[in-house]
């Protein structure tokens, strides 16, 4: 390990250089504190590094802009944040600056040729930029120049041609007046990154139980009997649950985790602020691992509701609550008829479990008194995902685990306000009750049709139905599916606005007119105000909001903050007649949380209780008094028929996954060290069999193919890697391995892209596939014409 200030990286990814080790069977330790600080220090130094990780997710401190798990509102460790924050808050607080010369040095067909890892460790962008149809490169523009260029393309174009993203570390001041200025507008063309991952979660949650959000406590996951933990890879993507599991185990709750893939904070965990963790063996986690198939867990929570009616009708009142079903539920009966008979061969074909194992954790589950299911990705990402979460519903109100202590629904939100940012009103289907609201408190007049998600956006750019696109942080290019058609459709619109920290993707591959704005991180000081030094709030997964507030000297004089942007953005656009009064909103944060006050339930008395010790918790009816408020003002049985993935002959079912280098489309370095691959990004892990069935060996060079619908999509030279997964399944790095997402592979209900559904096959890589991609990216890339 090298401590101290490292430069830019000049080479980029060698992928000849991957390196493939034995999988760990453990997550955290003393490794990953020496991991952690020697990439904050390579990146920021020891002073700026200090300053801001002891002031990470504590009181009056700065949110995390990682994931958003919650922190204690009791006592709070000294190191309040888990490896992958570090990292985070590292690429944030970098002393590398992006400035002129970067932009004049390199050209946008070299820019668009380098990798994501390469591009976003080049440091934080130091002034706003531009380029314009027939350029080269971007070159400095004026915070003035670019608020004029926005405005002169929003003013010529029709509301419903102009798409705001949202990206979920966007505060939730920011957010508020980021949709008040769509709807100002007249569009609620507003998608956002929830759309692409937890969407499945909240069309799931709201018709079964009246709220899309999770229904527990930081306490209920520290109290529960039994947690179950699906589709989710804590170890890597939240860190910090693993001390709430640790303290679950410690009172002897149980945990029963579900993953195609062993991964390694699923089975143990050394907590690096414990001697245990340090000298000892760790904590064992998982009590029960069920090695299913990616697809496999509907049929798995069917068998398991199956399961817990049956031995209900043999010990009747010992394990339905019956009385909690007929009080407050609807459907009860049709679900009971539905769950009475069960296919065992075929829920063992479509889980790749035993009966015998699905019979040993619905023992678990009809002994415990207080479960919780746990879930992310892995589950919101299929075919029938929404389907998925109705029935681990089911089987939550069969035992009445809504509103009592450690038990509930916990769908684990992997960005730090993405849940934030949909309670402000980021959503391209916003309820009456929402747009009534804003009219009054604002009068203006806000639209009443529905806008595009973000599947729906990229096709919209793919009919050239978008002129302008504005990007509120995030790389929509990488985080969205079938990123060839994506790209192409983003170099037809007219003007694309990033609002952004660093360097990616999307800068790269742009519209006939693209701005980068550059804007205050989370740990950046945002004292340029005339009422004085200003701070945010956030939401975490559990419905607590609280402040967050940064206080190092920013690495530019020329960055602005989120919310001025959205101001002067407006301003431009509409003049200053306008009836929303965008300059004191900018000037004075207060402002902003008045009018949620107002405006949103929840909130009364927003900018007081924003300002208490741990902030305050939003109202929650299934939490709170049981209650649930859906249509009908009962809890929801569903019914839903068994599906899951079956690829044809000579097919794997391919998810995509996250490295513990790598924070959504951010890559922190290329060390995978859980799953012992280093060095590289372009590998697919496949079961030994399922290699050898199909003719190939470990560490073959191939191209990967998937089909959809009787069409293919490609992906060429990634390296097999021989890896202990669910037989008949595969994984790779998101996002390259997005290309392979037809945009029609998607979600019902949620339109979510089908990120863990994909069936592909594999063809030894020849070069010559791989050759014609890279021209057709780098002639792209320059094409300085659109025909419109």
């Amino acid at each position: 390990m090298k401590f101290g200030k490292q430069p830019a990286p000049i080479a980029d990814i060698n992928e000849d250089e991957l390196s493939v080790h034995k999988p760990k069977t453990e997550a955290a330790g003393v490794k990953a504190v020496l991991v952690a600080l020697e990439r904050a220090i390579a990146q920021a130094g020891v002073t700026r590094t200090a300053q801001s990780l002891l002031r990470l997710n504590q009181r009056g401190g700065v949110d995390c802009p990682g994931c958003a798990w919650p922190e204690s509102d009791k006592k709070r460790k000294a190191a309040e944040f888990c490896e992958n924050g570090a990292k985070a808050v590292a690429e944030e607080n970098t002393l590398r600056t992006v400035g002129a010369e970067f932009w004049a040095k390199h050209s946008i067909a070299e820019l668009a040729a380098k990798t994501e890892y390469w591009l976003g460790n080049q440091g934080r962008i130091s002034e706003p930029v531009v380029i314009r149809e027939g350029d080269t490169h971007y070159s400095p523009i004026s915070w003035a120049d670019a608020f004029g260029l926005i405005g002169e393309h929003i003013r010529a174009s029709a509301p419903d041609r102009c798409v705001f993203y949202t990206s979920g570390r966007t505060a939730n001041e920011t957010a508020f007046m980021y949709q008040l200025f769509a709807r100002a507008l007249g569009t609620n063309n507003l998608p956002d990154c929830s759309n692409m991952c937890h969407e499945s979660s909240g069309s799931a949650l709201n018709p079964t139980i009246g709220i899309g959000k999770g229904t527990v406590s930081l306490d209920d996951i520290h109290d529960s009997e039994l947690i179950f933990v699906v589709g989710q890879n804590p170890g890597t993507n939240h860190p910090r649950m693993l001390s709430a599991l640790k303290e679950c185990k410690d009172k002897g709750g149980k945990v029963v985790a579900v993953n195609p893939l062993p991964e390694a904070g699923l089975f143990n965990f050394k907590d690096p602020q414990t001697v245990s963790g340090v000298v000892g063996g760790g904590t064992p986690l998982a009590d029960e691992y069920l090695q299913i198939k990616v697809g496999g867990d509907l049929a798995l929570f069917q068998a398991l509701g199956h399961l817990l009616l049956a031995e209900e009708a043999r010990n009747p009142g010992t394990v339905v609550d019956l009385s909690f079903v007929e009080a407050q539920t609807d459907g009860f009966d049709a679900y009971r008829e539905a769950r009475g008979e069960l296919d065992w061969a075929e829920t063992e074909k479509a889980t790749g479990l035993d009966r015998q194992q699905i019979e040993d954790v619905a023992g678990m589950l009809i002994r415990s008194k207080a479960t919780i299911f746990c879930w992310a990705l892995g589950v919101t990402q299929q075919p029938h995902s929404v389907d998925t979460i109705k029935e681990m519903v089911n089987v939550l109100l069969l035992q009445g685990n809504f509103g009592k202590p450690g038990a509930g629904a916990c769908p684990v939100r992997g960005h730090s306000n993405v849940q934030g940012d949909r309670t402000m009103g980021i959503w391209e289907k916003p309820k009456e009750w929402l747009l009534e609201s804003l009219d009054k408190e604002f009068g203006i007049e806000s639209p009443r049709h529905h806008g595009y998600d973000a599947v729906e956006a990229m096709e919209a750019f793919e009919r050239n139905e978008v002129d302008v696109f504005v990007s509120m942080g995030g790389n929509f290019s990488l985080a969205c599916s079938d990123t060839e058609t994506l790209e192409a459709g983003m170099q037809r619109i007219g003007l694309t606005v990033h609002i952004s920290t660093k360097p990616n993707r999307s800068h790269v591959v742009h519209g006939r007119t693209s701005l980068i704005l550059p804007t205050l991180g989370r740990t950046d000081k945002d004292d340029k105000h005339s009422k004085g030094a200003q701070f945010l709030s956030v939401e975490d997964s559990m419905s607590v909001v609280h402040s967050t507030q940064g206080r190092l000297a920013p690495v530019s004089d020329h960055l602005l903050a989120e919310p001025v942007i959205v101001a002067r953005m407006a301003e431009a656009t509409f003049g200053p007649d306008h009836p929303v009064d965008w300059k004191a909103m900018a000037e004075d944060y207060d402002v902003v949380r008045d009018h949620i006050s107002r405006v949103l339930p929840g909130f009364e008395d927003f900018n007081t209780r924003v300002r208490t010790k741990n902030g305050f918790v939003l109202p929650n009816p299934p939490r709170d008094t049981r209650s649930f408020k859906t249509d009908i003002g009962r809890g929801r049985f569903t019914v839903s028929p068994l599906e899951y993935l079956s690829p044809p002959k000579g097919h794997l079912v391919l998810q995509t996954i996250r490295s513990h280098d790598q924070y959504n489309t951010t890559f922190y370095g290329l060390d995978d060290r859980y799953r012992g691959i280093s060095g590289g990004r372009r590998v697919i892990l496949v079961h030994p069999e399922d290699l050898a069935e199909l003719g190939f060996q470990d560490r073959d060079l191939v191209d990967v193919v998937s089909t959809f619908r009787g069409q293919d999509r490609q992906a060429d030279k990634f390296r097999l890697v021989a890896y202990p997964t669910a037989k008949g399944c595969a994984a790779a790095y998101f996002p390259e391995a997005n290309a392979l997402v037809h945009k029609e592979n998607v979600a019902r209900e949620s339109n979510t892209p089908g990120f863990k559904a994909m069936f592909v096959r594999f063809e030894p890589h020849t070069g010559q596939a791989a050759l014609a991609v890279e021209q057709a990216s780098l002639e792209a890339a320059t094409r300085t014409t659109t025909t419109r």
